[in-house]
């Protein structure tokens, strides 16, 4: 059964492979001279195909290799750049916490997650308790592909912030994460006192700003949400308390 398993996996694996040969041709060539491809060229190439399936396999894993390569050295410069120049890439996002930045606390989120929202409880508690020290700066990442409401919820947080109230707009968003839509966008910004008409306004001019956040969190190769850099440690998830401060620890040393 285990050599039939075996054996079964690798005629799934070189049908697969055979498949993405195959559209990676057709995608090569413009439609009106696919068109135009004999038969005979046809079964050639899929006879070479069936007789080097593993060159295929080896471009697909060298191009993975290299796609991650580039991945880690982005990242790693970006660490480096949170050290040495902070300020650069806090750029114009909000921050809280420490006003000058010795330690950066850099979080990639997204309102409609729900481990986003976890660890926003945490992080309220680290940053309460290391206020003069760390700076804690929010970089928007919405998940858009699988929630629908984490753009809207973005811009209208980001809105609140031309208003100077950001952080109080982005943890009534937490809060209340199983509500969010328009109606509640409106309600917080009233129970704020917020200037609806600017609100409104400034709701539409958020693309850019909220833009350049998700191009740095795909240039880092982020897949998901709450991500964290503290200055040379990465981490992600819903972590916990005890988690931030043992790193805390270590970037302080450092």
């Amino acid at each position: 059964m285990t050599n039939f398993l075996k054996l079964a996996n690798k005629a799934l694996r070189l049908a697969a492979l055979l498949m993405l040969c195959l559209a990676m041709f057709c995608w090569s060539v413009p439609a009106q001279a696919a068109s135009r491809i004999s038969p005979q060229l046809e079964e050639q190439v899929l006879q070479i195909l069936r007789q080097h399936p593993e060159v295929i396999l080896e471009s697909v894993q060298a191009y993975q290799e290299q796609q991650q390569k580039q991945i880690q050295q982005t990242r790693q410069a970006f660490v480096e750049q949170i050290k040495t120049n902070p300020k650069a890439v806090i750029g114009e996002s909000p921050t809280t916490g420490a006003s000058e930045p010795k330690i950066v606390l850099l979080e990639f989120s997204d309102f409609e997650c729900p481990y986003c929202s976890k660890a926003n409880t945490t992080l309220k508690q680290f940053i309460a308790k290391h206020q003069d020290e760390v700076t804690l700066v929010y970089k928007h990442f919405p998940l858009i592909s699988i929630h629908p409401e984490a753009m809207s919820a973005a811009k209208a947080a980001w809105a609140a912030g031309q208003q100077g109230k950001f952080w109080e707009y982005h943890d009534a968003l937490f809060t209340q994460q199983d509500k969010l839509g328009e109606a509640l966008y409106l309600d917080i910004a009233q129970n704020m006192n917020l200037d609806l008409d600017k609100f409104d306004r400034d709701r539409n001019l958020a693309d850019t700003a909220i833009q350049k956040d998700m191009q740095l969190a795909e240039r880092l190769g982020l897949s998901g949400t709450p991500f964290f850099v503290m200055n040379g440690e990465i981490f992600s998830g819903a972590v916990q308390l005890s988690d931030m401060e043992n790193i805390l620890a270590r970037v302080s040393k450092s």
